[in-house]
This record gives structure tokens, sequence and C-alpha cells, in this order.
């Protein structure tokens, strides 16, 4: 039998070749996985559509990749409406002075930004006015500088 190796024979390149085409699937998949979860403010929100917010809070999430502001506002009509807001990401909201109790449930705030392109109750946060009257930049490096929230949203 000869060119028939036995089990367990193997040749010495066959498990390096092995980790090296290993590594490089996982290097690929989760590098590819990251950046289709992850947006750019211009896919998701248009900065032509600026709105102002105004309501209490609802949940404050301090999450990865970006913090989430849940917030019922009143119409004028006096229906609430549910919004969901991003913000900048966790680790940018700290160096800003953000924890994870800035915001809690009932606070009155105002939310300055711009809506989301698919028409839905979502925007990102330029800036928020708190319950005491401050004024915190809470948008990420995308969005975009500027009057932000000059139109109410009706």
């Amino acid at each position: 039998m000869s060119g028939v190796r036995a089990s367990g024979a193997e040749s010495p390149f066959v498990k390096p070749i092995l980790g090296a085409f290993l590594a490089a699937m996982v290097a690929l998949t989760s590098n590819g996985a990251g950046v289709s979860a992850h947006h750019s403010f211009a896919a998701e929100f248009d900065f032509q559509k600026p709105v102002t917010l105004k309501g209490a809070v609802v949940q404050w999430e301090m999450i990865n990749p970006h913090g989430w502001i849940t917030i019922d506002v009143r119409a004028e009509d006096g229906k609430t409406a549910r919004w969901m807001v991003e913000t900048s990401n966790p680790n940018g909201l700290m160096r800003l002075g953000w924890t994870k109790r800035s915001l809690k449930p009932g606070d009155e705030i105002t939310v300055e930004g711009y809506k989301a392109k698919d028409g839905s109750n979502t925007a990102n946060a330029a800036t928020v006015t708190l319950a005491d009257g401050r004024k915190v930049f809470a948008g990420s490096s995308g969005t975009p500088a500027g009057a932000a929230g000059t139109a109410n949203d009706k």
C-alpha cells in the first residue's frame, strides 16, 4: 500500500495551515458581523429633518454601541407617542459627564436631534436639556453640528 498513510500520520504542514485558515475565517466573520451591526449617522438619520421632542423619560440605557433614551412625547392633540432616541456610545457619554443615573423615569427632558429616515419614532440626539435646565451634548461624532431641533415634531 504505497502512497497511503496510516491514520494519525499527518504532514507537518497540515496543523499550521489548518490553524491559519481557521484563524482567518474567525477574523473575517467576526469583523463582518461588527461592521454590519453598526451604522453611520447618514445611513439611518436625516440631518435635514431636525426634531424637538419634549416629554417624560421612560427608560435610559447606557449600552453599546449607542445609548438609548425612551421618551413619551405628548402631541398637541393630547396623544402620547413613544420615541426611541439614540445617543453617543457609553465611553463618549462618560467623557461628557453622563452616567447611568443621568436620567430617571419620569424626568421631563427636551431632546434636539434628527429624525430617522424610515419615518419611525426614532431620532438621533444632538443635545438634551435636562430637568434642571442644563443643556448637554448627547450626539456621536457623526451627529451634524448646527441647529438641531429647530423644527417641532408635528
